[in-house]
């Protein structure tokens, strides 16, 4: 603000103050007046966006960075003779995310340089990101048709080895040998300096191979054959990689980030010359309203004692309250605490309820495989008095030759018989026979073992143990706890690879038991089939449906059937939670439970898990 507006300013106040009391809609027009005097400079001032404009600095910056790589990547590529191991990053999408961010900054912070310049730039980048991508197959094509070709470096000497016996004429081994050598040195030179001279060498050489090629042994003719395809497709495949080459070494989008970013921070650099002007004016407006925040201080003086006298009966008010607010908060956590025992109380019950219903399946599928244990053992016990004999006559016939006997007779007579027992044991294989129990003790030794560790992990409380696991594991040892429930069901299994999910095992094998036991009631009589499809859900989810050919859910009772113990089981058969703790585990694991049902058709529930299960505080949010 000028002198001449102080001294107006410090005039009217005088005015204002000699003079008598204004109307209470003068006061109020002229703090309107002066507000919006102050709202406009402080908005003047204001360095708005200037975050935003150092975000796009710093995203043409990274722009830039990725052009450079992509220079590297390909002269790299053009000037190495073998393939690169670990192929180039694919920065397609980064390019994308950052011209779309620098596609909204440019609207936020309404940049006439950014707008007018980011189509032509975002052109030229997509441009040579696609060129890239072909120069690199094309590279990649070059380089395999090289290497084919170097191939015959260690190949040919090994023929004209095998040849140099048989061949009369070696003059010409030498010098067909030569003649490769000549071309696998001039086939790299070509790769290195593609030029029209190093391309008609290069054909000239394979030439004369191939006319020596029909006086030389047919092995080495082969090989010559197959040096001179490869050579063709290398002479094939280098221009289209050469053609690539130019058009990425003339494509200007270095220059053009290098044009945009100076062109946006001369913009910005003006526009803060422009904020520091304003700025002088707001100190200047500042300065007269300092003294009119005098004279109002010096008339509120009164008017804040008393707003300090009510601050402190606020204050005790305050203190009073948060004391109550706490013992509230700390009871409201007591009850919270309850409750998540409750849940997991009754989540176990749930859990105990199906283990309880499957108590004589899985008895039933113990006592299979224990019947091969019983068996074999048996067996084998039938087997030792046989082994015993053996041993016992072997044992006198060692005695009898270390007692270096006289008794020919007897001698000859223990030998023989234990002979006989030995040809005995090879004729019915009574060792064989002792492996093969062995093996099938062992196999139901495994699948007992099998079925007490399921139930074992399946009924553990520990519900905080997470671990990464795949759900086809899970699904298979469900299957196998449910065997006997699923008994004269057909059950269709289309499994793809999963990653690992992070999870409970515990809780998410409990959903599946659930689901499964389920879909087997839902199937009143006859043979039902049961159907499990596992399957990527986007790039960071994975999904589970299990499906039956059952009765299906009414309409009228589909939305009720995750509401806890609601059942429409008979009393006694279904507590009405299975469902409801399903739908509670999935949910806790950040994921969806789903259903679709028709009535004489079927119903298919559908899990939807993440890779990673979200932290408590995003499942809050």
């Amino acid at each position: 603000m000028s002198a001449a507006g102080l001294t107006t300013l410090s005039t009217a106040l005088k005015r204002l103050t000699a003079a008598k009391p204004v109307p209470g809609w003068v006061v109020a027009a002229i703090a309107v007046v002066l507000v919006a005097t102050l709202g406009f400079l402080y908005y003047k001032t204001q360095a708005t966006g200037l975050k935003q404009h150092n975000e796009v600095l710093t995203l043409l910056r990274e722009l830039k960075k990725i052009d450079a790589r992509w220079d590297v990547e390909m002269f790299r590529a053009r000037g190495e003779l073998r393939a690169v191991a670990v192929p180039g990053a694919d920065y397609r999408t980064t390019v994308a995310r950052i011209q779309q961010e620098l596609a909204a900054s440019a609207s936020e912070i309404d940049s006439p340089v950014l707008r007018d310049g980011l189509p032509g730039l975002s052109n030229t980048l997509v441009q040579k990101a696609d060129l890239i991508e072909k120069f690199k197959k094309a590279n990649a094509a070059t380089k395999q048709a090289l290497g084919e070709v170097m191939r015959s470096e260690k190949e040919f000497p090994g023929l004209v080895r095998g040849a140099w016996q048989d061949f009369r004429d070696r003059e010409r081994l030498v010098a067909a040998e030569s003649a490769v050598v000549q071309v696998l040195s001039q086939a790299q030179r070509y790769y290195l300096s593609p030029t029209n001279a190093q391309r008609k060498n290069l054909e000239l050489l394979i030439a004369d191979v191939e006319a020596s090629g029909s006086r030389l042994p047919p092995a080495l003719k082969d090989g010559l054959a197959r040096l001179e395809g490869h050579v063709q497709q290398l002479l094939g495949a280098m221009p289209v990689e050469q053609a690539l080459f130019a058009k990425l070494a003339f494509l200007p989008a270095g220059p053009r980030v290098d044009s945009l970013t100076g062109a946006f921070s001369s913009e910005l650099a003006s526009q803060l010359e422009s904020r520091e002007l304003y700025r002088v004016y707001l100190l200047a407006f500042a300065g007269a309203l300092l003294i009119l925040i005098g004279y109002l201080v010096a008339r509120l003086t009164v008017s804040y004692r008393l707003l300090n006298a009510a601050n402190a009966a606020l204050h005790d008010a305050n203190e009073g309250l948060e004391r109550r607010v706490g013992e509230r908060t700390q009871e409201l956590s007591d009850a919270l605490q309850q409750l998540k025992e409750s849940e997991m109380q009754l989540i176990q019950t749930e859990k105990m309820s199906s283990l309880g219903q499957m108590v004589a399946g899985v008895a039933h599928e113990i006592n299979t495989p224990l019947a091969y244990v019983k068996n074999s053992v048996g067996v084998m016990r039938s087997k030792l008095p046989e082994l015993t004999q053996l041993l016992y006559e072997t044992t006198k016939l060692l005695a009898l030759l270390r007692a270096g006997a006289s008794d020919t007779n007897r001698l000859s007579q223990q030998f023989a018989l234990t002979q006989d027992l030995i040809r005995q044991f090879r004729e019915h294989r009574v060792l064989d026979e002792l492996q093969e129990l062995v093996k099938d003790g062992l196999h139901g030794i495994e699948q007992i073992t099998d079925i007490v560790t399921n139930l074992r992990n399946f009924a553990r409380l520990d519900r905080s143990r997470i671990a990464t696991v795949n759900l086809n594991d899970g699904l298979n040892n469900t299957l196998l706890l449910a065997k006997h429930e699923l008994k004269g069901h057909t059950i269709n299994k289309r499994f793809t690879d999963l990653p690992g999910v992070t999870c409970s095992p515990s809780q998410i094998n409990q959903v599946f038991l659930n689901l499964i036991n389920n879909a087997a009631q839902s199937i009143e009589a006859g043979h039902g089939v049961i159907s499990l499809t596992t399957r990527r859900e986007g790039l960071d989810h994975v999904a589970v449906e299990i499906a039956d050919n059952g009765k299906g859910i009414p309409p009228e009772v589909l939305p009720k059937i995750f509401d806890p113990f609601f059942t429409t089981k008979a009393v006694g058969k279904g507590t009405g939670l299975g469902l409801s703790i399903a739908y509670k585990i999935v949910e806790q694991h950040g994921g969806t439970l789903s259903v679709d049902s028709a009535v004489g058709v079927g119903t298919k529930f559908t899990v939807v898990l993440p890779l990673t299960p979200p932290t408590p505080a995003e499942l809050a949010a």
